[in-house]
C-alpha cells in the first residue's frame, strides 16, 4: 500500500511535498490530464491506492475525499496540443500546469514514473511504481482518472459510437472499430498510428 515515506524524505508534513500523476497517455483520444497533490496534514484516506488497482465508484469515492483533506491542482491538455508537442511533451507540460496551479506551490515534487519537466517550481524526484508506494502520487492518480473519465464521458454523450463512455478513449476492439467504420473526429490524436490510419481510410 502507499506509504508517506518518500513525501518525510522531503520535509513533509512540515513542507509542502506534493505528488503529481497522469491519466489517458496511451488514449487514442481526448485530453491528457495531469493532477497534483499535497497532503498538508500527513494525513490521507484509508484504502487509498493505485487508481488500477480501484473500482470506479471507490475512485470517486477517494476522489471527493482527497479534496476535503488535500491541496489538489488539475491540468488538461487537449489534443491539437498534443498532436503539436507529441504526447510526452503534453504530458509533462500538464504537469507543469498542474503543479504551478498549487497554492502554495510545493517545497519538492514527486512524480510518478521515470521522467518529469524541466520548469517546475521546485525540485523533483521521480518515482518508479510510486502510484504504489507514495500516498501523494496515488492521490493524484485518482484524481487525475476521475477528472479525466469525466471529460471522457461528457465526450460520449456527442459522440456515442465509439463506446467513449467505457473506454475512455483508449484502443479497445469496439473502439478501433468504430474508428475504422466511421473515422475519427476531432478529439482523436492524429499524431497517434491507428488514429492516422483511419484518417486516411476515410480520406
Amino acid at each position: 500500500m502507499p506509504h508517506f515515506r518518500h513525501e518525510q524524505r522531503h520535509g513533509a508534513p512540515a513542507l509542502p511535498v506534493a505528488g503529481i500523476d497522469e491519466a489517458g497517455r496511451g488514449a487514442l483520444a481526448g485530453p491528457v490530464t495531469a493532477a497534483a497533490v499535497i497532503f498538508p496534514g500527513g494525513i490521507w484516506p484509508a484504502g487509498l491506492d493505485d487508481s488500477k488497482k480501484l473500482k470506479p465508484s471507490r475512485r470517486e469515492h477517494l476522489a471527493e475525499t482527497i479534496r476535503t483533506m488535500a491541496v489538489v491542482a488539475v491540468a488538461h491538455i487537449d489534443v491539437p496540443t498534443i498532436d503539436a508537442v507529441n504526447i510526452l511533451q503534453a504530458t509533462l507540460l500538464a504537469m507543469t500546469r498542474a503543479c504551478r496551479s498549487l497554492c502554495p506551490l510545493p517545497h519538492h515534487v514527486l512524480i510518478d514514473g521515470n521522467r518529469g519537466p524541466d520548469d517546475l517550481p521546485c525540485p523533483a524526484t521521480t518515482v518508479i511504481g510510486g502510484d504504489r508506494d507514495s500516498v501523494s502520487i496515488a492521490a493524484a492518480s485518482v484524481i487525475a482518472k476521475v477528472e479525466r473519465d469525466a471529460v471522457m464521458r461528457a465526450l460520449d454523450c456527442r459522440y456515442p459510437d465509439y463506446g467513449w463512455i467505457r473506454n475512455k478513449g483508449y484502443g479497445t476492439r469496439d473502439h478501433l472499430a468504430a474508428l475504422n467504420r466511421i473515422g475519427p473526429t476531432s478529439h482523436h490524436r492524429t499524431s497517434f498510428a491507428p488514429v492516422r490510419t483511419a484518417l486516411a481510410k476515410s480520406c
